[in-house]
């Protein structure tokens, strides 16, 4: 099995697909679609990648590889699973692949930032496939996350994944456009992947962005029309010494033009990725 992979990666290397839906390189992404095609649930180690492969499960691992080639269909909606905060998370063409490095911030709990041990309501505004949310939820085992999403597809997945996770009685799942729904909720996080790629970035992106639904990407003109609903009303719904955290990619640099005096902190990830902004519920215009 380990030549097939090779083949696999050098065949993806040859077509210079674009990697940043899950994996970065040929090798990970060759070697997710080979154990997908074969049953496998991880790498096994060195046994399984000594492992013979059957013709059946080699002719089903080349043609997720030619899909993956020809139609630059993400590797995630091949193999319909990928992994958000060392959590399996199912997604499909109806949610964006998780990727945001707000994973990252999730596993330490929100450290520094807000005392874990005193959360008990999370927001997750734009939940997509639910990965925030159930991440959030495995990390503060007291908290109650409310997961809201404008789209009754993403919706649709986003339940399917609670469900595999056992988390209905903490995580709520609800349809809203951005906070319309939520009443007077307040919470002690928000946390935010929202819509924010500009339209003349949407039109340069590599072809595998066409898989996923533009509504989680498209944000208008400059990639600010979520970011600045969220700004404008996260206030009300963060309890006191609450935080706001939102992911805005490429668009911060749009966020620190059109917000010069919001004292935004930018957060760094050890494992890479960046454009995500914190801000206490004090610092947010009232």
């Amino acid at each position: 099995m380990g030549e097939l992979i090779a083949r696999a990666a050098r065949a993806l290397a040859r077509a210079r697909v674009h990697f940043g839906h899950g994996t970065d390189n040929a090798r990970d992404e060759a070697a997710a679609l080979v154990l997908h095609a074969i049953g496998a649930r991880d790498g096994g180690g060195p046994d399984l990648l000594r492992r013979r492969v059957h013709p059946r499960a080699q002719a089903r691992a080349a043609e997720l590889v030619r899909r993956r080639i020809e139609d630059r269909v993400p590797a995630a909606y091949l193999t319909g699973v990928t992994w958000f905060a060392g959590l399996e998370i199912r997604v499909d063409a109806r949610v964006l692949v998780p990727r945001s490095p707000i994973a990252e911030l999730i596993e330490r709990r929100f450290a520094p930032w807000i005392d874990a041990r005193r959360v008990r309501r999370v927001l997750d505004l734009g939940t997509g496939s639910g990965c925030i949310a159930i991440a959030c939820a495995r990390a503060l085992p007291h908290a109650r996350v409310d997961a809201v999403d404008i789209s009754e597809a993403a919706l649709e997945v986003a339940r399917a994944n609670v469900r595999s996770h056992r988390l209905g009685g903490r995580v709520l799942l609800k349809k809203s456009d951005h906070f319309r729904a939520l009443g007077r909720a307040t919470y002690d996080i928000i946390v935010s992947n929202p819509p924010y790629v500009g339209a003349r970035e949407l039109e340069r992106l590599p072809p595998e962005y066409r898989h996923e639904p533009r509504v989680a990407l498209a944000a208008g003109e400059a990639g600010l029309d979520s970011v600045r609903i969220i700004l404008k009303e996260a206030r009300r719904h963060l309890r006191p010494r609450g935080v706001l955290i939102v992911e805005v990619g490429n668009t911060e640099s749009a966020v620190r033009r059109a917000f010069p005096r919001l004292p935004c902190v930018w957060l760094e990830f050890e494992r890479g990725g960046g454009g995500v902004f914190l801000l206490s519920r004090e610092q947010l215009p009232a």
